[in-house]
């Protein structure tokens, strides 16, 4: 039987490996046919040649990625042990670097690649689309940015919108005025800058419009300048809504579109305006595309195979 012994030189051992071996369990899962042993800093495979080869490239990428970020977690081990190549997980540093210092001195950064390679975007392009599924963080990272933005002074003010699409209920029979009927659309939202922005100074934000929080059809007739605008849930825009969003930006002018596809609420036959402006704007300079995966879902790890699930029955009907 082939050996290959991998020594942790300048690395902690109890790190690399996780809390009970985690991560070497998780390696265990990836390559069920070798036997791997992990002995103090030292990490032992056993197995066929091909499969040992493939097992030592994916530990050096692996031991890379642990002495840039000083981090692994089960998110990372799985990108780093299904992709190509490293350019599917790594990006710069200065992308994984604290975007800003929430309430309670919170420290939020991306959390994945693909995060990091949406902050990335945001900063090289005035305009970008951050599509993937649920609990992404596509949004909640769209929102910290917006934030840094506003704290650096680089946008005077945060326009964050979504359609007013309901996903099975009926807004009309909401009690309550316009605004209270809206305000549970735009919930994630305020969640978001609740985490970032300490209560007293989101409310004077909101009364004095630095940041504002509306549906997709206040929009119309405006010019969005000297703002970071985000659009929220943009899979449930028409083609005329999304025309209308992307032609409203001015003068030093950030956009972020975030998108589920695969989470559409619109009328059957309707076709959506994030996936239209998808095809139609993928090759002009200055819009960056980032496609988040399960891979990228930080809340529960069972939202993780709650999508899994559900990929696969939409995919055999």
């Amino acid at each position: 039987m082939n050996e290959i012994i991998i020594e942790l030189e300048e690395i902690s051992p109890k790190e690399f490996f996780g809390p009970q071996n985690t991560n070497i369990e998780l390696l265990k899962k990836y390559f069920p046919k070798l036997k791997i042993v992990a002995r103090g800093n030292k990490l032992k495979a056993f197995g066929d040649e091909d499969l040992l080869e493939e097992f030592d490239r994916r530990i050096s990428m692996l031991l890379k990625h642990f002495a840039k970020y000083n981090k692994l977690d089960e998110n990372v081990i799985e990108r780093v042990l299904t992709s190509q190549s490293s350019d599917d997980y790594t990006t710069s540093k200065q992308s994984g670097e604290v975007i800003v210092h929430g309430v309670g001195g919170k420290l939020i950064k991306a959390q994945t690649a693909n995060q990091r390679k949406l902050v990335e975007s945001m900063r090289k392009n005035d305009m970008v689309f951050a599509i993937g599924p649920a609990g992404t963080g596509k949004t909640y990272t769209g929102v910290a940015l917006a934030v840094q933005a506003l704290k650096n002074k680089e946008v005077k003010r945060i326009i964050l919108t979504r359609p007013a699409v309901e996903a099975g209920e009926n807004l009309g029979f909401l009690p309550g005025d316009l605004k209270e009927k809206l305000d549970p659309y735009m919930q994630p939202l305020y969640d978001a800058l609740r985490d970032m922005i300490a209560p007293e100074k989101l409310a004077h934000y909101i009364e004095n419009g630095t940041i504002q929080i509306a549906p997709l059809a206040f929009m119309r007739g405006r010019t969005l300048d000297n703002a970071f605008v985000i659009l929220d849930e943009g899979q449930n825009t028409t083609h005329a809504q999304m025309k209308m969003f992307l032609t409203r930006m001015g003068k030093n002018a950030k956009f972020l579109l975030t998108g589920d596809p695969g989470q559409i609420d619109l009328p059957r036959r309707t076709i959506s305006g994030l996936k239209e402006a998808l095809l139609i704007l993928k090759n002009v300079e200055g819009v960056g595309m980032i496609f988040l995966d399960d891979k990228d879902v930080i809340r529960h790890k069972l939202v993780k195979k709650v999508i899994a699930a559900y990929k696969n029955i939409e995919n055999t009907e």
